[in-house]
């Protein structure tokens, strides 16, 4: 079957998988991957996040594929990028409490793998010293800028700089340079987006060309996230980490036209319910689908042109009204492409590869847990 089909999705022994589910089409993922690569060229300025798949299937084909350096947000996905065997791991974010001794435990564990992570303070960078020294390691790390979601970092300027030059000089500390993450920037348009990327991104290029000028180190700056991927990527010295573009989903699919991404992971729901006429409920509840979006926006069915519009939400159901004379039956099955795949990715234990249309292996979502041993 045509991977690029207007069926690609179907999967023809459909009877025996239980729902909902969590499906994931392992070509379309390799197409994804590979149109990544060839976006960015060279893989040494490519560092994917992880926190979309969770899934030691995709990172061990990403390795395959030339990927070597990868970035997450938890001490599970860490350690599951260690176990595949990837040898370069950012920890996008800032360890404090017992995280900070998870992530040493790490370090001592998996020797093969180097492991970074960020900060943006000097509290959290006398700490961390202290652990390295305990360890007897030296830590590498990355300065978290705020390039205005205002959720983590200090401001690309005079701060973030004396602290780079403070952790340069601290015992047990590696400083590599800057995290620039500026996912907040959705334009749907790519120009403007452009034009608000750039924006956000010139106070970086100052505080690097100070930093140079006084004689230190040239910093390395992993930048953006999938929806500036495409304006980093231009950027000669930047290294650049989507992450949603493994699977993709509608969310982005909508705004983000100009590239080159399909969907490569579903969700598949049954019809459990005829509750009343022009009421159709499936087994698609909050519990089963990332629902933070209003209540329209969390899933569009791939596999109908009737037309089905949410009307409620439970933990296990999901309600759509539709015309009265509608043709669904109980047992009918729909194929979904989630709004916001990365979330919904996180609700399943695992996921079931789908290949040449039929059920294939399952992926264990391994680093949805909390802890793995660390």
């Amino acid at each position: 079957m045509d991977n690029n089909s207007s069926d690609w999705y179907y999967i023809k022994d459909i009877e025996q998988l239980d729902t909902p589910a969590l499906a994931v089409y392992p070509e379309r993922v390799k197409a994804n991957i590979q149109a990544a690569l060839d976006m960015i060229g060279d893989p040494a300025r490519f560092r994917p996040h992880v926190k979309t798949n969770k899934s030691s299937e995709v990172i061990k084909m990403m390795l395959e594929m030339g990927v070597y350096q990868f970035k997450c947000a938890t001490i599970a996905e860490a350690e599951m990028l260690a176990d595949a065997g990837a040898k370069d791991v950012l920890l996008a974010y800032q360890p404090v409490g017992p995280k900070a001794q998870r992530l040493f435990d790490l370090i001592r564990h998996y020797s093969d793998t180097s492991f970074s992570c960020l900060v943006d303070h000097e509290s959290t960078v006398a700490s961390l010293s202290e652990l390295a020294r305990l360890n007897g390691v030296e830590l590498s790390v990355y300065i978290d800028l705020n390039l205005g979601t205002n959720r983590t970092g200090i401001a690309a300027g005079i701060e973030a700089e004396a602290l780079y030059k403070h952790i340069h000089h601290t015992e047990g500390m590696r400083i590599e340079g800057f995290h620039a993450y500026d996912g907040h920037l959705r334009h749907s348009d790519l120009a403007e987006r452009k034009v608000a990327c750039d924006l956000a991104f010139a106070p970086v290029e100052v505080m690097v060309q100070s930093l140079k000028n006084q004689g230190y180190p040239e910093p390395t700056i992993i930048a953006g996230g999938t929806p500036t991927f495409p304006i980093h990527l231009h950027r000669e010295h930047v290294i650049c980490s989507p992450g949603t573009f493994v699977y993709w989903d509608e969310g982005y699919g909508q705004i983000l036209s100009e590239q080159p991404f399909e969907p490569a992971a579903l969700v598949v729901t049954r019809v459990i319910s005829l509750p009343a006429p022009g009421l159709v409920t499936v087994d698609l509840g909050h519990k089963s689908i990332a629902s933070e979006n209003p209540l329209a926006n969390r899933v569009r069915f791939l596999n109908t042109n009737t037309r089905l519009d949410p009307i409620s939400q439970s933990e296990e159901h999901l309600v759509l009204k539709t015309d009265d004379q509608h043709s669904f039956k109980l047992g009918d099955v729909l194929y979904g492409v989630p709004f916001h795949i990365c979330p919904t990715v996180a609700l399943y234990e695992r996921a079931r590869a789908i290949r040449d249309q039929g059920l294939g292996e399952e992926w264990r979502i391994k680093a949805r847990d909390k802890k793995l041993s660390w």
